[in-house]
């Protein structure tokens, strides 16, 4: 009974408690809170009838409303039905009313139709005027940026592309992001980026065409540059010669006046031409428009690409420095084309050089620097190669002076030139041996034109006119009245002229190579010394080998050789006077030309000899004995007499000579003539000699011992020049006198009176004698007594020749 009564309690519990909910969530429901849904699933996730059980209590709550709803109506009914009386009532009212407020409306409708209008109209233009102050307002913020946008496309039309980057910039950053809301801008916007590509196409395109130009006119540039170098260079040379009053003071009068002249004139054309192309200086900048370079350096630095920029025009211009340094197959033929590869190279330079110095960072001193280094090293190898083709020295001469203006160009403008002028050293050297080729040209045309006779003068003025071009003097010469000969020939003069020209072309190279005068004076010197040790040494020693100069012709060499040795000491004189370095200076180089002179001379003086000699054998071998004759002619052969009048009128020709000169060439002939004579009688060929062939032969000495003793050359002490024959005589004595017992008797001692008689060459003449008077004896037999008279010779013969052999054998085991 407990249990059921607390189940029952329980059920009676939650029974109450379901009831409560409901009445929570109808009293939810009727608050009209959403959602509901919360409410709704409390009512639903009871048991399964809850469904029921709040429709029922759902029911009951809607009938007590409506009960509700009924009593307030019957409380109110019959206050409506009252308002429904009244509005009955006011019914008739209400439609006069509404037909006077209609007739009003009418009326005022129409009454109010013009004011409407105007009204309508006002709006309108109130609208209007709105619109147009808004416009004004956006056309007042759109205009600056629609002026900008023209000023850029103006700025593009007139190629200000610099400006027209900065009006770019002013459009981005300052007046587009104003109105950037409009289509228009964003178009703007959208073609900016491409107008800066279209800029930087454009100058670049600019600076093509610029690089392209500067290549073109490099070479006018270099050519402006260097002709105000020269006149500038030439404008202060002649300013120092005019102050220097002391220039060239002590050389020769003439050549004072004609210096001074020359100097004079061409101070007056310089300054001439000072005054001409004062006003007519040309620049770079008058040459070649730089604009295009500033642009687009500013551009490609304004669009953040400048290192772009000067890397590709670095870039171009090491490439263009390639090409211009590239010389010509055919440079080295002209001067002009020496003179547009150097008008090229400084051209580039000079542009580089302006680069440098009016933009910043464009190109720097490194790298110019670097550049001309290399440029240096290959104009350096261009010239070497180049200037070893030049055979004339004009050519090189134009070519250093070109070198000269080069360098000195480009030392202006800051670059170092120390190698070039180096280099001309090396040309001096090339120079020199063009010049020493031309000069033994010019030599030798002066010795082939030479008549080898002294030269006559008739009177005082062409005396003068000799003494002007070379220094001689001999007062006892100028003591003789005209008509009278000087003693050197044409040549002496001519060849004195020419070292003279000579020394004047060599100083040519010389000058401008700021250089002191003590360096021009060694260079000068040692460029003299070639030309007389090698050049004209040369050209005499070939000249005096050359089979048509006969001694005469020798003999005037030597004179000619004598009279230019002494003039050495002029040439000296005549340097010193160039440089005004003294001779007495430590270090000034003495001029080889005594040595020169001395060696050719002495060259001569062996081939008199030697021709001599030739001549002596030509007559030699014209002699005609018959070596049979039983008896001699009684007077000396025809060919030995022809040879002594030769020997005679060719030793007075000698007159002339210096002493010891010509006596040497008397006792050579002499002694030549005893040797060809002996040979004659001991040559091989010839078998046996009667006694008749050695009397003629005797008879031809004696002529000549009687040649040797008239004294053909002054200056032979007692019969010094008789000795040349001494062999001779002692061996025919020998044989004329038939003396064999003194001679063997004596042989060998100091006091022998056939001491200069060799037993081999006795021996030699004694067998053909002996073989002789054999073939006589065989002839003359008529006579008994001849016949035994020979047999007695013949047998002392024998024996002479037994005791010789002796004599000889013994000579050369002692050998």
């Amino acid at each position: 009974m407990a249990r059921k009564s607390k189940s029952n309690l329980s059920e009676l519990y939650l029974e109450e408690n379901k009831d409560q909910i409901y009445e929570n969530a109808l009293a939810e429901i009727q608050s009209f809170e959403l959602p509901l849904g919360t409410t709704l699933r409390s009512v639903y996730d009871d048991q399964p009838n809850a469904h029921q059980k709040f429709m029922e209590k759902l029911d009951a709550c809607i009938r007590n409303h409506d009960r509700e709803i009924e009593k307030m109506c019957n409380f109110h009914h019959q206050g409506f039905v009252d308002a429904i009386t009244e509005l009955l009532k006011v019914r008739a009212d209400a439609e006069k009313l509404k037909v006077q407020v209609t007739d009003t409306n009418r009326r005022l409708q129409d009454a109010g139709k013009e004011v409407i209008a105007q009204t309508e109209e006002i709006i309108r233009c109130r609208v209007q005027q709105r619109n147009i102050t808004t416009v004004v307002e956006k056309l007042q913020l759109c205009l600056p940026v629609l002026e900008m946008y023209s000023k850029l496309k103006e700025q593009m039309s007139v190629k200000r592309y610099y400006s027209a980057l900065k009006t770019m910039e002013q459009l981005e950053n300052l007046y587009l992001p104003r109105v950037s809301q409009y289509r228009f801008c964003q178009i703007m916007m959208e073609n900016l980026p491409k107008l800066r590509e279209e800029i930087k196409e454009i100058s670049m395109s600019d600076l093509k065409d610029f690089l392209e130009s500067i290549r073109k006119h490099s070479d006018r540039i270099g050519e402006t540059a260097m002709k105000q170098a020269q006149q500038q260079k030439t404008f202060s040379t002649a300013l120092q010669k005019q102050n220097n009053v002391n220039y060239g003071r002590n050389m020769h009068l003439g050549r004072n006046r004609i210096l001074e002249s020359k100097n004079e004139i061409t101070l007056k054309r310089t300054f001439e031409d000072e005054d001409e192309h004062e006003e007519e200086v040309l620049t770079a900048q008058d040459l070649v428009d730089f604009s295009p370079v500033y642009r687009c350096l500013h551009i490609y630095s304004v669009l953040g690409d400048g290192e772009i920029f000067e890397n590709y025009y670095r870039k171009q211009r090491r490439k263009q420095a390639r090409l211009v340094l590239q010389p010509q197959s055919s440079m080295h033929e002209t001067v002009e084309g020496y003179r547009r590869y150097f008008s090229q190279i400084v051209g580039f330079f000079v542009v580089e050089d302006h680069i440098l110095h009016v933009t910043q960072g464009l190109v720097t001193r490194t790298y110019t620097d670097e550049l001309w280094n290399m440029a240096l090293s290959k104009i350096i190898a261009v010239l070497r190669t180049h200037s070893s083709y030049c055979s004339d020295p004009d050519l090189v001469l134009e070519l250093k002076n070109l070198i000269v203006v080069f360098a000195d160009t480009l030392q202006g403008y800051g670059f170092p030139v120390n190698r070039l002028f180096d280099l001309l050293f090396e040309i001096r050297d090339q120079y020199n041996e063009t010049l020493l080729k031309k000069w033994s040209g010019l030599f030798r045309d002066i010795f082939e034109a030479d008549n080898y006779s002294p030269i006559p003068v008739a009177n005082e003025e062409e005396y003068r006119i000799v003494i002007s071009k070379f220094p001689f003097q001999d007062p006892e010469l100028d003591k003789q009245s005209f008509p009278k000969k000087l003693p050197m020939s044409q040549s002496v003069p001519q060849i004195y002229m020419q070292v003279k020209e000579f020394i004047y072309a060599s100083l040519k190279f010389s000058e401008s190579l700021h250089r002191s005068s003590t360096e021009i004076d060694d260079m000068l010197r040692k460029s003299t010394n070639l030309l007389l040790t090698r050049t004209l040494s040369s050209c005499l020693q070939n000249l005096i080998k050359k089979p048509h100069i006969g001694l005469t012709e020798l003999v005037q060499i030597i004179i000619n050789t004598t009279h230019l040795e002494q003039a050495c000491k002029y040439l000296e004189d005549f340097i010193s006077n160039i440089t005004n370095i003294s001779q007495l200076t430590v270090h000034t180089a003495r001029l080889y030309g005594l040595s020169t002179f001395k060696d050719a001379r002495h060259a001569a003086e062996g081939e008199i000899y030697t021709k001599l000699n030739q001549k002596i054998d030509e007559f030699i071998q014209i002699a005609d004995y018959d070596w049979t004759m039983s008896e001699s002619d009684g007077r000396a052969s025809g060919y030995l007499m022809d040879l002594i009048n030769f020997l005679r009128s060719t030793f007075q020709v000698f007159t002339h000579l210096p002493g010891k000169v010509a006596q040497t060439a008397c006792m050579s002939a002499c002694q030549h003539l005893s040797m060809s004579l002996m040979q004659m009688l001991l040559d091989s060929e010839l078998k046996q000699i009667s006694m008749g062939a050695i009397q003629q032969f005797n008879l031809d000495v004696i002529q000549c011992e009687l040649f040797a003793s008239s004294e053909p050359v002054p200056g032979f002490q007692g019969d010094t020049l008789q000795l040349a024959f001494i062999d001779l005589r002692q061996l025919l004595d020998l044989f004329m006198v038939w003396d064999w017992s003194t001679y063997l008797a004596d042989y060998g001692q100091a006091t022998s009176k056939y001491l200069r008689v060799n037993p081999s060459t006795a021996l030699t003449l004694l067998e053909k004698v002996h073989r002789g008077m054999k073939d006589s004896s065989k002839k003359n037999n008529i006579f008994a007594q001849f016949r035994k008279n020979d047999r007695d010779k013949q047998k002392l013969i024998e024996t002479v020749v037994k005791q010789l052999r002796s004599l000889v054998n013994g000579m050369s085991q002692h050998t």
